[in-house]
């Protein structure tokens, strides 16, 4: 369970970085809805980290949060945000992707 609730703190972490680009995109009020949602997806995302925390050792479960962030950030950059998709940012993306995987196969939790 611990490790469900650690992807979904993860996804909320990406979810507080999307909303830090269409706030960049907008002005007026329809801002600050997207900063509420980054307020609101970072309270959430650091809840689930710290209840994750309970049950995985900190340095994992850290490194994987934060990798799912970093991941899924590059990802929504990509597709929405139309940002590069090279192959070097594809390659190092795909390393990470591993190193997650990696630290959950190795994980005793």
């Amino acid at each position: 369970m611990n490790w469900i609730i650690l992807i979904l703190g993860g996804l909320f972490e990406v979810g507080f970085t999307f909303c830090l680009g269409k706030a960049k995109e907008t002005s007026g009020n329809e801002v600050l809805m997207w900063y509420g949602g980054f307020v609101v997806s970072l309270a959430i995302s650091m809840y689930l980290l710290i209840k994750a925390t309970q049950g995985l050792p900190l340095g994992t479960a850290y490194a994987v949060w934060t990798g799912i962030g970093a991941v899924g950030t590059v990802l929504i950059g990509i597709l929405v945000f139309k940002e590069p998709a090279t192959f070097m940012r594809l390659l190092f993306i795909t390393t990470l992707v591993g190193s997650i995987i990696g630290l959950k196969a190795v994980s005793s939790h």
